[in-house]
């Protein structure tokens, strides 16, 4: 795979949930690799194409708002997805704060 980051990403294996903000599907997923400006995830088989949207990831002691950059699938099915972090805006953090006890 080609290094596509400006910014190395250090090793940083966790699970999280996904969630897609403009459906509100949720997905677990496994963090591989994370910068400031961006993590690498595995995405499970049934996970749709979701390049381009906005999502926001909850892994272990870390929360990002991102942009699906790639989506690569891997030969077991799972998807190898590139995240780039984006800015937190306020509808985004009243989400957060209004989903926090669920």
């Amino acid at each position: 795979m080609e290094e596509r980051r400006e910014i190395s990403r250090v090793d940083y294996s966790a699970k999280g949930v996904v969630v897609i903000c403009d459906t509100g599907e949720k997905f677990f997923v496994e963090t591989k690799n994370v910068s400031p400006l961006g993590m690498g995830i595995m995405m499970p088989a049934e996970t749709p194409e979701i390049v381009g949207k906005d999502i926001i990831i909850i892994a272990s002691t870390l929360i990002m708002y991102a942009d699906v950059n790639r989506q690569e699938k891997n030969g077991d099915g799972t998807y190898t997805v590139g995240i780039s972090a984006r800015q937190f805006t306020p509808e985004v953090l009243q989400y957060l704060f209004k989903h926090i006890a669920e």
